[in-house]
């Protein structure tokens, strides 16, 4: 390998380094410009921006990989004494996943879904030869119970599709560090989690980081999250390093304008006045009544194995949005595919304009297929990367309109505009596009069907701050213009209050609170809503550490729990529970003063009394 000498006391250094991207017939576009690092050994390193920042192109750097279309083009990247840029390919192959190790945004596309999880987190201690077999599984276990993941000794035998996101983002982390790499990048490893799971990744990931005295660097669009992680930030814009400094000098009293955008965002506001703009006596666009749903094989009386959703009831009114908030495997998403019809329900009803909908794709006509569409969460799967944007959006034209050739062409060209896209894009394959715009290309797509209403499952989850609130400003001005509803699903608190009219809340495929924004905004709240609440980060060094004492502080002890199925379901986790009464009864929907329905044993002045002592911020 080659070595060259490097700064006292600077475990990473780039210099100079310049990445660019090139497209056949057309002159190579800059993407990083002359960047300069030093990373000390054992420091915590964030890189921040928005989307085409760079922030991922200079991590990836410093394993000596670009990514398809780019290349570095100059400058150095040292790891120790290591010049990596001068390695060959069977030198980096060596360095990759032993001494630099990387974890990745997506969990999900990390793991190969045929293959038990341990097996796969050892696979790089194997392929390195750094251990044997029966020490990696040993150390796997290890570092399992160090990720603070439940049954660390069983939960390796299972297989990805049966562990949560929060979880297998855990389990990437230990396939990353099996090696005990010098240096671990963290590409965007919460981004797509619920708040509440989001604490426990980051703790531990923090926890084991720190244990270990490795070198990390923290890529993400988020000044609230790497706040808890990191040491030093260094802001990212256009592939330039805008200012660079301690975590809480960013944090607290950022030098540059654009860094001061980013803190201004992250920074809780009130809610701005919304009035609605529709009549509530007027008959709703949308009606689910007592619905329930869930997968597997089906007992004699049609409920299935698996029971996800449980006597759901939900009002959608015309040009309104209805909020949908809760952690992964709250039956969020499920909810939005019973509508679509993608999950048949098994009880209750689903009535658009007043008329009962079939419980499944079968009998549904191809308008009620036209009047109600769906954008799901991950643009690069839900659209085809051979299809042209153009033919994309001509699709649902021709399907539902009949529209072809010059009308079809005119139409793609309205839709664009509508969501603030150039017409130019139509002829580039939607791989080409950012993420924002892949986003904007799947919401014309639904809008192409001309839909009463559009069920909108994380839209915005995997997209930077910046790029987010456009697509919330988007939907807004589409609601005005077109007069069209929104089932708006995400675990994000501050989104649903943005764009929302009312909100109900999920816990266990139960509504455990519902109401319209302003009567989430503060106490009194369902104890699972207020968890939800406090738990959002907060741009300020310690809210790590309050928030996890919240998520896990002890519980009071509690007796024997009743048989009865319809007790609590957030029994377990409930810091307000009452013994003799939640463990023995069914909890009562109660009525506020705010309007808001709550299911829980304890009234509105218990709640509103509890919650004001516990003083999370709101």
């Amino acid at each position: 390998m080659t070595t060259t000498k490097r700064d006292a006391g600077v475990h990473v250094q780039v210099r100079g380094l310049r990445v660019v991207g090139s497209r056949p017939g057309e002159p190579d576009t800059t993407i990083v410009h002359g960047i300069d690092l030093d990373i000390a050994r054992g420091e915590i390193l964030a890189l921040i921006g928005e989307s085409g920042s760079g922030k991922t192109t200079i991590a990836l750097s410093l394993m000596g990989h670009a990514r398809g279309g780019c290349r570095i083009a100059g400058g150095t990247v040292r790891v120790g004494n290591t010049d990596v840029l001068a390695l060959s390919a069977r030198e980096l192959a060596a360095l990759r996943g032993r001494r630099v190790a990387y974890i990745a945004q997506s969990a999900a596309a990390a793991f190969n879904p045929s293959r038990t999880i341990l097996d796969q987190v050892i696979e790089s201690a194997l392929i390195h030869h750094t251990m044997s077999k029966a020490a990696a599984q040993a150390k796997a276990i290890e570092l399992f119970r160090a990720l603070a993941l439940p049954q660390p000794e069983t939960i390796g035998r299972r297989y990805p599709h049966q562990v949560s996101g929060g979880q297998l983002q855990r389990l990437m982390a230990a396939m990353a560090l099996i090696t005990d790499p010098e240096v671990v990048i963290l590409d965007e490893p919460t981004t797509a989690l619920d708040v509440t799971t989001q604490v426990d990744v980051l703790r531990a990931f923090r926890t084991v980081i720190r244990e270990r005295g490795m070198t990390a660097v923290y890529v993400s669009h988020d000044l609230a999250v790497v706040g808890q992680m990191a040491d030093r930030i260094a802001v990212l814009s256009e592939g330039v390093v805008r200012e660079i400094g301690a975590t809480a000098q960013i944090l607290q009293a950022p030098e540059h304008p654009y860094t001061q955008s980013l803190v201004a965002a992250v920074t809780p506001t009130d809610l701005p006045a919304r009035e609605r703009t529709t009549d509530t006596t007027d008959a709703p666009l949308l009606e689910i009544r007592r619905v329930a749903a869930g997968y597997g094989r089906r007992d004699a009386k049609g409920w299935p194995e698996k029971m996800i959703l449980n006597d759901i009831d939900l009002t959608i009114r015309r040009g309104e949005t209805v909020g949908v908030i809760g952690e992964s495997g709250s039956g969020k998403s499920t909810l939005a595919k019973v509508i679509a019809g993608l999950v048949p329900s098994c009880g209750g009803s689903v009535l658009l304009n007043g008329d009962p909908l079939p419980r499944g794709l079968h009998g549904r006509t191809r308008d009620q297929f036209r009047r109600i569409q769906i954008v799901f969460q991950n643009a690069d799967t839900a659209l085809n990367p051979v299809h042209t944007v153009e033919r994309t959006l001509a699709r649902p034209l021709a399907f539902y309109h009949g529209l072809k050739g010059e009308r079809a062409r005119r139409r793609v060209a309205e839709l664009l505009e509508l969501v603030k896209l150039p017409s130019s894009i139509a002829q580039r394959r939607t791989t080409e596009l950012s993420g924002g715009q892949k986003q904007r290309v799947n919401l014309a797509r639904a809008l192409a069907a001309e839909p009463d209403l559009i069920l909108c499952d994380e839209v915005t989850s995997a997209l930077d701050t910046v790029v987010g609130a456009a697509i919330l400003d988007l939907l807004r001005d589409l609601q005005r213009q077109l007069g069209v509803s929104y089932l708006f699903i995400t675990h994000d608190i501050a989104k649903v209050r943005a764009i929302s009219d009312d909100i109900v809340v999920l816990y266990a495929g139960h509504r455990v609170e519902s109401g319209d924004r302003h009567a989430l905004s503060a106490p009194p709240l369902h104890p699972y809503s207020h968890l939800l609440v406090s738990s959002a980060p907060e741009p300020r060094e310690g809210w790590l550490d309050e928030a996890s004492e919240r998520c896990h502080r002890p519980l009071a002890p509690i007796g024997d729990v009743a048989s009865d199925p319809d007790l609590c379901t957030f029994l377990a986790r409930c810091a307000l529970r009452v013994d003799g009464v939640c463990n023995r009864t069914a909890p009562s929907l109660r009525t506020f003063g705010n309007g808001a329905q709550v299911l829980c044993h304890r009234t509105e002045a218990d709640l509103a009394l509890l919650q004001a002592e516990a003083a999370p911020a709101l």
